[in-house]
């Protein structure tokens, strides 16, 4: 119920053409050039994040495990 409701804020809030437009500006402002190297830093980021939750949960299952032992 949640995915759904989100995806019509997100995609129910822009028309095919709101997209078309916004792109269009994106590539105005940013140039051609521009765009991939903003989307590999945007990727790069992704995945250190992903990278750090996943340290994360496993340090808390570590430390889990290490109570129950005790």
């Amino acid at each position: 119920m949640g995915t759904s409701i989100l995806n019509i804020v997100i995609l129910g809030a822009f028309g095919p053409w709101q997209v078309v437009a916004i792109l269009v500006v994106v590539l105005l402002l940013f140039g051609g050039k521009k765009i991939p190297q903003l989307m590999k830093g945007l990727g790069q980021g992704m995945k250190e994040f992903k990278d750090a939750s996943k340290g994360d949960k496993e340090d808390s299952d570590n430390k889990k495990l290490e109570s129950d032992k005790a």
